[in-house]
């Protein structure tokens, strides 16, 4: 997965990071998840092969709630994110024939066989997103109460399904984007920002495709799982209100472009109808199954350092804040373990998940696991390793998911720090070799982050 990984693992420690990198990262793979978590009972062979079956063979098993295929006249596939089409893929693999079709959304295509795939763009939402949004908007419409949808929702739901709501143009949903991604604003400041600018999100999505049956499959990557804010909610009450959104715009100091102002102060005045709300009807037919998140990647990375036979720490599933201010909390922990074998004894490893946020201030190249790296590297002494990364492959919007750090990453402090105030850590990375690439993994399940201790 990890690509030039020979030159990267140039330690024993470096190498066992990298292992614990890639082994998270496959155990959230979408073809896993759902086969652990998607059955059709009585299935003992693939659908395709066998002629007829039982009545038990079209029952369908997510999680603890079962559905009976013959109850509906049809089952589609409809939704979207950065790992949306291998969900399609992998329920294929588990329904066959039994799907009549669908459409989702997504930067990482895959090959299906019953469910179009179409291309939007990640983490600035495009004009190729929102003809293929409107397509998925279409499916929705057409759905009707004799219809059985199996919708996954994935991270970057939010980017490659846009929307446009009102006289909201592409451009200004582009412009208000950058300035969310840039202004260090959470992930749920974020979305409800975005779900207000909308047709699809915070819900409404839910309400197009009423009064079908509505399955979501979700795969967070949200700290909490909140629902509302995985992909921003399609499927999902809202809780938020224009108000909220424009709070968040206060609070932040963001010159939103007119269309979008005016619509979040017309939406604060009551002439513009809110998201759906809980007691909303729509959602009377939409179970929402979270199938895997943060925790899947920790746990899986945490088994290969106990294989290996180091003491393991998972910090939290949940760590959030400045990327830069994250990373000396770690490394402190990290020196603690080193010094007196508290909270855990060497040698260890420490692992996180969460996500870290970035305030823009510079104009270079990077994203919040590169910077979180670099500004650990300028605390390390000798014995301990740090690697970040998203595991969705795309760390900010550039091409590596991550970056590995030892004592030899930083020779010139001042550089370092200079480039973490001008937010241009990516190239001060890839000169000592400290990227880690992968590229798109197909998972999408927030930060991970691990932490060798010798």
């Amino acid at each position: 997965m990890i690509e030039d990984r020979e030159r990267v693992a140039t330690t024993d420690a470096r190498d066992l990071a990298l292992e614990c990198v890639e082994t998270g990262i496959e155990a959230g793979h979408p073809r896993r998840v759902i086969r652990e978590a998607v059955t059709l009972e009585g299935s003992e062979t693939p659908v395709e092969s066998r002629e007829g079956g039982s009545a038990t063979d079209d029952t369908l098993r997510i999680a603890d709630e079962s559905y009976d295929l013959e109850a509906y006249d049809e089952v589609i596939v409809l939704g979207g994110g950065n790992a949306a089409a291998h969900v399609a893929a992998a329920l294929e693999d588990v329904l066959g024939d039994r799907i009549d079709g669908g459409v989702v959304v997504t930067d990482d295509p895959v090959d299906t066989e019953r469910v179009t795939v179409l291309e939007g763009d990640h983490p600035v939402p495009s004009q190729r997103g929102v003809e293929s949004t409107r397509e998925l908007l279409a499916a929705a419409d057409a759905a009707d109460e004799g219809t059985l949808v199996l919708a996954p929702i994935t991270g970057g739901g939010s980017a490659v399904m846009p929307a446009p709501a009102g006289d909201v143009s592409l451009a200004a949903l582009q412009e208000t984007t950058d300035a969310l991604l840039e202004s260090g604003a959470d992930i749920h400041e974020i979305n409800a920002v975005r779900k207000h600018c909308s047709a699809l999100k915070g819900g409404r999505l839910a309400r197009r495709a009423a009064p079908a049956t509505v399955v979501s499959l979700l795969l967070s990557d949200v700290v909490g799982n909140d629902l509302s804010v995985i992909a921003s909610g399609p499927f999902a009450p809202d809780a938020s209100t224009y108000e909220d959104a424009l709070a968040v715009v206060d609070r932040y100091g963001i010159d939103l472009p007119d269309a979008v102002a005016d619509r979040l102060e017309r939406g604060a005045a009551d002439e513009i109808d809110e998201t759906p709300g809980p007691d909303d009807p729509a959602f009377e037919t939409v179970p929402n199954h979270v199938v895997a998140d943060g925790l899947t990647v920790l746990e899986a990375a945490r088994d290969a350092a106990a294989e290996r036979g180091y003491e393991t720490l998972i910090l939290s599933s949940r760590i959030r804040g400045e990327a830069r201010d994250a990373a000396t909390t770690h490394v402190a922990v990290a020196e603690e373990v080193q010094a007196t074998g508290t909270p855990v004894s060497t040698p260890a490893v420490i692992l996180s998940g969460g996500e870290t946020t970035v305030t823009v201030r510079g104009d270079g190249a990077g994203g919040p696991n590169q910077e979180f790296a670099t500004s650990a590297a300028l605390d390390l002494k000798g014995g301990i390793t740090v690697a970040a990364v998203d595991t969705d492959g795309i760390d900010g919007s550039t091409d590596a998911a991550g970056a590995i750090v030892d004592e030899t990453s930083v020779d010139d402090s001042e550089r370092a720090r200079e480039t973490l105030a001008n937010n241009d850590v990516y190239p001060y990375l890839a000169e000592r070799g400290d990227l880690i690439r992968t590229g798109p993994t197909g998972t999408n399940l927030n930060d991970l982050r691990v932490i060798v201790v010798e």
